[in-house]
């Protein structure tokens, strides 16, 4: 009942709140506030989601499409900007938007020049303004008429040569008869036949060189439409020439020095050496190995000059970490009868070799507070060849509640961990060119980490060697070759050990889940963004990202333990050094899709899918490598690891988020996200989810798969959140509640109806998007 009533009082507030923000005093007499702007189009063809590109003034943002709330906290502030209160009130808010006619106006005319630039050319654009009271809101609707079309396609190319690659290329044209007469889609053809024309040699030529003349028929639709190229002219006074294909003469690179004009001359008075036909220009001594120089580069004396491989080049030495940046810039040879060469001058700006740096960051596991701290050391050019040196120590201390009958109840991590990064493939019998080609990094690390709990002590020691590498275009491959972890529990405490007797009857396998084992696996994972990798460019269009990945661990030490003895030597699985090694497969796959309303408002759909099968060697996985639900990025009205399997409930002991673990994950969340005010993004969203077991454990068959039940186990929550955007780094708090929870029958089951806050709200902070 007292939630009840302060639910109303806050409704009450809030309602006063908005009925008091009064927009009115901030509009002057005469003027009127935007109230929307709608774009209607007579053709299916032009989009009015295309048209919102030319709007010059849209109206107040609303939060999640519904109401302008950031100009209702404008609004709260008084007409006196001194006051300290009026002037926060302001910053977090935004200013109404006051209607501007000319500016509307503008925006018309913008349209219909972009309506008729698609083809379109009798298409008008008319616009209308609906006050009402003090507020405008403006219509614009655009009729696009009929379209002219490409009757006739005609080329007037003189350079045989050029005309020779333009008929070479032709599958690939814009252009054909028939085609709406698109200026868009012809300027794009320029920019194409540009790009392949410096493909191949052609260093000066730039769009401009090619024409169009459209010739329309009288009284008709239909347009004569013929291509023409210039010919070349350096200035507009110059006889015209044919263009000119350059060839690279030399190819120099400058390593730590910089200078304005490019000459022999400069180029005195600093050490050189030559390799792979490149020449390397240095003062005192080169940081950077001649070989690696070479393995970078692109551009070769005697090629003909190509734009894809300055741009290949600088994608290359983008990859050394030891560079600060690179600049590519281009000498023309002037001399008699020799003025189609260049000389190519690749200037290298070093980086710092050595960094430091050490982090604190506050924790929060299942609702026991803590901090963390760490130090990391990075060389950039170990061996001279950028390879990256990283070593990392890290500290960790946890307040654990709720665990009665221990001394101790504090949990205490410390790790080191070190790894060498090289930029390239390092395998034996891979050639110069196929690692030029292929933009690639491969790894070797190591690490130990030491847990201290209460209820036990844990040691996890690692080593892993794996390769990372993508062509052109927007996916990425990891390739782990060999991961081998080895996990020792030196300590465990008596009263865990009985919790695991007990739990034998409910889940026998958990006992070899804190055992020491070992787990020698390979693994490989594909990515693929359709934003390119962008997170700015992803927030801000349609994309979608596609992440899938499959490992396997102990099938090669299975089978060769086989060959050596047909059945264990001790116990129920062979061993690797007198320690049982893991054995199993598994699989996971992601995918996500972003839908983008407007610049403030978008629809986020995320689904994963996890399956991993123990076998052979091995009863059941790994203790790290379960799957678990709920938390930040899960099913958000749970806390981490007490959701499922299926509908277990458990028994309410701390120690009992060990059993809350499956072979099988399911995730499915839709989230609407809106920029609030300032550097504040909210969202809205709606999850659903939980793990399952492959095979009974014990008495607990609720959390075993079924076809014909496992939908019925979904555990479903919704919530709202809010995100600090600091442009490096994003900043995550949510709130969820449960709406249907497996775990309970009766009106428990569904929380939705009859919520208990205490019971089923759970709030999580994190960095980054869940999703």
């Amino acid at each position: 009942m007292k939630k009840k009533v302060l639910i109303n009082v806050f409704l009450m507030l809030a309602v006063m709140l908005l009925a008091g923000c009064s927009v009115s005093k901030f509009i002057p007499e005469g003027s009127y506030l935007l109230d929307d702007v709608k774009i209607e189009s007579d053709n299916k063809e032009i989009k009015s989601s295309q048209m919102n590109l030319y709007v010059r003034q849209t109206s107040n943002a609303k939060w999640f499409s519904i109401v302008k709330l950031p100009m209702y906290i404008y609004s709260a502030s008084g007409l006196d900007s001194t006051k300290w209160l009026n002037r926060f009130w302001r910053k977090i808010g935004e200013a109404p938007v006051i209607y501007d006619r000319e500016t509307a106006r503008e925006t018309r005319e913008e349209m219909e020049k972009a309506v008729q630039n698609m083809g379109y050319m009798g298409a008008t654009v008319d616009m209308d303004e609906v006050p009402s009271g003090n507020r405008m809101k403006v219509y614009y609707s655009i009729h696009s008429g009929q379209p002219y079309v490409v009757e006739r396609l005609t080329y007037d190319i003189s350079d045989s040569k050029i005309a020779a690659y333009l008929a070479e290329d032709s599958t690939h044209t814009r252009l054909y008869e028939g085609m709406r007469f698109d200026v868009n889609v012809l300027d794009e053809e320029r920019q194409r036949i540009t790009q392949y024309l410096q493909d191949r040699g052609y260093y000066r030529f730039n769009k401009d060189f090619i024409t169009y003349q459209a010739d329309t028929m009288l009284n008709t639709h239909r347009v004569g439409l013929t291509m023409r190229l210039l010919p070349y002219r350096r200035t507009k006074d110059d006889a015209p020439q044919p263009h000119r294909q350059y060839t690279l003469r030399n190819v120099r690179y400058v390593l730590g020095v910089d200078f304005a004009e490019l000459s022999e001359d400069a180029l005195r008075g600093l050490d050189s050496i030559s390799s792979g036909g490149v020449g390397l220009f240095y003062k005192d001594r080169p940081f950077l190995r001649p070989r690696v120089v070479t393995d970078y580069n692109h551009l070769h004396p005697g090629d003909l000059y190509c734009s894809r491989n300055v741009q290949d080049t600088y994608s290359s030495l983008a990859r050394l970490s030891v560079l600060k940046y690179s600049n590519i810039r281009f000498d023309e040879v002037r001399l008699p009868g020799d003025s189609a060469r260049v000389d190519a001058y690749i200037f290298l700006s070093k980086n710092k070799n050595k960094a430091l740096s050490f982090e604190i960051e506050g924790t929060n596991s299942a609702g026991d507070l803590g901090a963390a701290a760490s130090a990391s050391f990075i060389h950039r050019n170990l061996f001279k060849g950028s390879e990256t040196f990283t070593l990392k120590l890290r500290g960790a201390y946890e307040a654990v509640s709720g665990l009665e009958g221990y001394a101790n109840s504090n949990y205490v991590e410390y790790g080191v961990e070190s790894s060498i990064n090289f930029p390239e493939f390092m395998f034996p019998f891979l050639s110069s060119d196929f690692k030029r080609r292929v933009r690639a990094t491969s790894e070797v690390s190591v690490k130990f980490n030491s847990q201290v709990r209460p209820e036990f002590e844990r040691t996890l020691a690692s080593a892993a060697w794996s390769y990372r590498w993508s062509r052109r275009g927007k996916a990425t491959h990891r390739f782990d070759v060999l991961d081998i972890n080895y996990v020792y529990m030196p300590y465990i405490s008596d009263a865990f050990n009985d919790y695991l007797d007990r739990m034998d009857q409910v889940n026998p396998l958990l006992r070899h889940s804190y055992e020491d084992l070992f787990i020698v696996r390979m693994g490989y994972t594909y990515t693929y963004n359709s934003a390119g990798g962008n997170a700015m460019k992803a927030a801000k269009s349609n994309s979608y990202s596609i992440r899938f990945n499959i490992e396997e661990s102990g099938n090669l030490l299975y089978g060769f333990s086989r060959l050596v003895h047909k059945k264990p030597k001790y116990g129920d699985a062979y061993q690797l050094a007198n320690i049982d090694f893991a054995q199993y497969v598994k699989m996971d796959i992601d995918f996500a899709k972003n839908f983008v309303i407007d610049d403030r408002n978008s629809l986020v759909f995320h689904a994963g899918l996890g399956i991993a099968c123990p076998y052979g060697n091995s009863r059941s996985l790994p203790f790290e490598k379960l799957y678990f639900s709920g938390g930040a990025n899960s099913v958000r009205g749970w806390r981490v690891r007490t959701l499922g399997p299926g509908s277990y409930r458990g028994d309410g002991n701390t120690i009992d988020y060990v059993n809350h673990t499956g072979d099988i994950k399911l995730d499915l969340n839709i989230e609407y996200r809106t920029y609030l005010f300032w550097k504040l993004n909210g969202a809205a969203f709606i999850d659903a989810g939980n793990v399952w077991n492959i095979r009974t454990q014990g008495t607990q068959t609720e959390g075993v798969f079924k076809f014909n039940r496992f939908y019925k186990q979904l555990a479903v929550a919704y919530g709202l959140g809010i995100r600090f955007d600091l442009d490096f780094l994003i900043l995550r708090f949510d709130g969820g509640m449960k709406a249907i929870n497996p775990m309970y029958t009766g009106k428990d089951r569904y929380p939705i109806v009859s919520p208990d806050f205490k019971r089923d709200f759970a709030f999580h902070f994190a960095v980054g998007y869940p999703f």
